[in-house]
């Protein structure tokens, strides 16, 4: 388990960015790059309070930060994890991504590790292969106390 691996998330290229808005009739803007910029330098997912609190100082407000959350998960540039603590989490994911991922999440401090291997993909062929379901996927977070928390 390590961090995220540098080739997994491309730059936050601007143009990139704006082509991927322009899509949707939605602008680039000021908050939305600095809230891209911020999620595509962390390797693990944040809440929104995180988001903020590493944005530059009066760049936006925290609705802000809500509203561009929300609109840029539903255009596919933000996923949403929940491990069940009570906090949505955002990841940027880049263009061509299937966003696919796994977390090891300790229970005491709440520190996420993003695992780097999907080990559960051949059993998903399996129940693709037994239950004939179409578009099958999986979610898997692992929950445990960190050595920090030991």
């Amino acid at each position: 388990m390590k961090s995220l691996p540098s080739d997994r998330v491309s730059k936050v290229d601007a143009c990139c960015l704006h082509t991927r808005l322009r899509r949707e009739s939605k602008k680039l803007t000021g908050a939305r790059r600095e809230i891209l910029r911020v999620l595509e330098k962390e390797s693990r997912p944040l809440t929104i309070k995180e988001i903020f609190q590493l944005l530059p100082k009066g760049r936006c407000d925290l609705a802000t930060v809500y509203r561009s959350i929300q609109m840029l998960e539903e255009l596919g540039m933000v996923k949403k994890f929940v491990f069940g603590d009570g906090s949505a989490r955002f990841a940027f994911i880049s263009e061509g991504s299937d966003a696919h991922r796994h977390h090891l999440v300790c229970t005491s401090c709440q520190k996420i590790v993003e695992i780097g291997e999907c080990i559960v993909r051949e059993l998903e062929e399996r129940v693709v292969a037994k239950s004939q379901f179409k578009a099958v996927t999986h979610r898997l977070e692992f929950f445990g106390v960190c050595p920090a928390c030991q």
